[in-house]
């Protein structure tokens, strides 16, 4: 078995260590790129999304050939919001690559990641990336990573793993850090010689377990996983072991193998390669086995984190709906959002008693906000919610929320802001450590309702220098109310056109989010006011001029920029009683009832 010439690894790294320049380096030295051929950069990030947020959000394949030897490499996402992809991915490798900045060392994304691979018994092989950086300490970045293995009960095997020095910008790395800077060759080298070659029976009965799902135009649902035991090939007979026990035959209309950056059809696959099959089988799920008789046991497929905030998505019922997109209807919303958990086993959707209204439930409010920006892009317009956290009782009626582990790196003058920003939020410190760097780590246990809107404060705190990240631990006693914002807002009371002359009398009460011109309705929020509550305005108003008018005095006012908010930055940012309004070219922030006098009646009537 051990004969088989694969290498099955996944790719682990936080966000910016130098994950995806890695790969382009791997490919490049796998000849996926010819000498003249200009090189795609950051070639795995290929959903326009992960280009622009320079995150890994999808886990996706790729294989580079060197001398006989094929090297799947699966990118992972770094975002603890995006642990099923994780999760998945374990289960179709042998091993794994540590990329660890040689100046930060391990980040609390990458033990997210890296704990999943230890779990799963992978073997690490460690690169320590951007040693040319000036900060660098690539020595004492070999030790914080063999305390993080201690602290993640790594086995002897796994603990001592092979390290590699270098630089995937200027692409070489070494064995050692005073070795010669010449390419990549000794990490290859180091790949094929430590990350085992798949348990895979060639002369076994076809199986493979389903752990990723794409879509084809042509043939539909395409399941991948890594083939366990014997081949597959077009034609062959096939069936689906559900988890459920019931079971479907069919034949392979096409198989797939990934190479350099394309998808190809392939003659088929043998064991231990990476394969997606097409069989025309419309429902086949992540998890399940596919298998080449039916008598055939199904493979385990491990439980992933349960989802921990959900957010209401709803058709847009705004003046300016239908404006800009094409999809407005609730039934092309609820389609969407019912193709997406084809792929993504990590959300939930559910119908709520509200016609148009779905309830959307995953990890994290990243993870639903990327969803929400993948809609805009596709033509949808849409209303959604606040992320509310989701509550459970114990035995006894007690109601349980669910608490993270949270890691914030901050320079040491903004200390104690940061420890005040999280007792605001109901977080207890565990740990607080200063480097000699002057950077400060500290550590926390915090409801998953006090992250929400946090790492937005933490970055204007820090004056963009702090940076955070937390993983799920578990359910505990509900931490009492937490404010989710000190400042009230300016609402329209007008619909129109934003004018300079009322946006310049309104700056005086407070921050704007519109600026002139821009299409304004009653109940939008077009501005923040510093004291608690709304602030009825009407930022349409028109100048009325008279005689008396100062001839260039209009022209001399000079408005600040309006306050321009992303997508997740307006999610964090609206109150319970407030939706933002996406929409492909706009995004708006509004009141959930628009009429002022329907607001305040229902206002009345909670307080009854």
């Amino acid at each position: 078995m051990s004969s088989i010439p694969i290498r099955n690894l996944a790719i682990i790294a936080h966000v910016d260590h130098g994950k995806t320049t890695l790969v382009d380096q791997l490919l490049q030295a796998g000849g996926t790129y010819r000498e003249n051929q200009a090189t795609q950069e950051r070639a795995m990030d290929s959903m326009d999304l992960e280009k622009e947020k320079g995150i890994t959000i999808k886990a996706k394949n790729t294989a580079i050939l060197w001398n006989d030897y094929t090297i799947n490499i699966v990118d992972t996402p770094g975002h603890a919001d995006f642990g099923a992809e994780v999760e998945r991915v374990m289960k179709m490798v042998d091993g794994v690559l540590l990329v660890v900045d040689a100046s930060g060392g391990p980040q609390a994304q990458t033990r997210f990641v890296l704990r999943k691979a230890l779990q799963q018994g992978l073997k690490p092989i460690v690169v320590i990336n951007k040693i040319d950086r000036p900060l660098s300490d690539p020595m004492k970045v070999h030790d914080m990573v063999l305390e993080l293995f201690l602290d993640l009960d790594a086995s002897e095997d796994q603990f001592n793993a092979p390290f590699v020095y270098g630089s995937a910008r200027d692409g070489y790395f070494m064995n050692s850090p005073d070795d010669e800077r010449k390419d990549c060759v000794p990490l290859i080298e180091q790949i094929i010689k430590y990350v085992p070659a798949p348990d895979a029976d060639p002369d076994g009965d076809f199986h493979m377990l389903v752990s990723n799902i794409e879509w084809d135009d042509y043939v539909g649902r395409v399941a991948i996983g890594k083939v366990l035991g014997g081949s597959v090939k077009k034609g062959d007979n096939i069936t689906l072991l559900r988890r459920d026990g019931t079971k479907v035959t069919s034949k392979v209309m096409k198989t797939f193998t990934y190479s350099g950056l394309a998808t190809t059809d392939s003659e088929g696959c043998g064991a231990g390669g990476i394969v997606g099959i097409a069989a025309g089988i419309e429902d086949i799920n992540i998890g399940e086995t596919l298998a080449a008789k039916p008598d055939m046991e199904a493979l385990p497929f491990m439980d992933i984190d349960p989802p921990t905030v959900s957010m209401q998505f709803s058709i847009n019922d705004g003046p300016l709906a239908g404006r800009e997109g094409k999809h407005v209807t609730s039934r092309a919303i609820r389609d969407r959002l019912m193709r997406e958990l084809k792929t993504n086993i990590s959300i939930e959707v559910s119908d709520t008693d509200l016609s148009g209204v779905f309830d959307v439930s995953a990890r994290g409010a990243m993870q639903i906000a990327v969803l929400v920006e993948q809609m805009r892009r596709e033509g949808f317009e849409v209303l959604v919610s606040r992320p509310t956290v989701i509550y459970k009782r114990d035995d006894n009626g007690k109601l349980l929320e669910p608490y993270e582990t949270l890691y914030i790196e901050a320079p040491g003058d903004y200390a104690q802001g940061v420890l005040k920003l999280l007792v605001n939020r109901k977080g207890v410190m565990s740990n607080m450590e200063t480097e000699a760097s002057g950077r400060t780590l500290i550590t926390a246990r915090i409801p998953t309702r006090g992250i929400i809107g946090l790492e937005t404060e933490l970055v204007n705190l820090t004056s963009g220098h702090g940076i955070m990240s937390h993983l799920f631990e578990d359910y505990d006693e509900h931490a009492g109310e937490i404010v989710n914002r000190t400042t009230g807002t300016l609402v329209s009371m007008d619909q129109g056109t934003a004018t300079p002359y009322s946006l310049q009398l309104l700056e005086e009460r407070g921050v704007l989010f519109v600026g002139p011109g821009d299409a304004i309705y009653g109940g939008m929020l077009v501005g923040e006011n510093p004291r608690v509550g709304d602030l009825p305005v009407n930022p349409v108003k028109e100048k009325h001029l008279d005689n008396m008018r100062s001839a260039g005095k209009d022209k001399t006012s000079k408005l600040t920029p309006a306050r321009v908010f992303s997508l997740e930055r307006a999610i964090e940012y609206i109150d319970v009683d407030e939706l933002v309004e996406a929409t492909p070219k706009s995004i708006r922030l509004r009141k959930r009832v628009l009429d002022a006098n329907a607001r305040k009646r229902a206002a009345k009537a909670s307080k009854a």
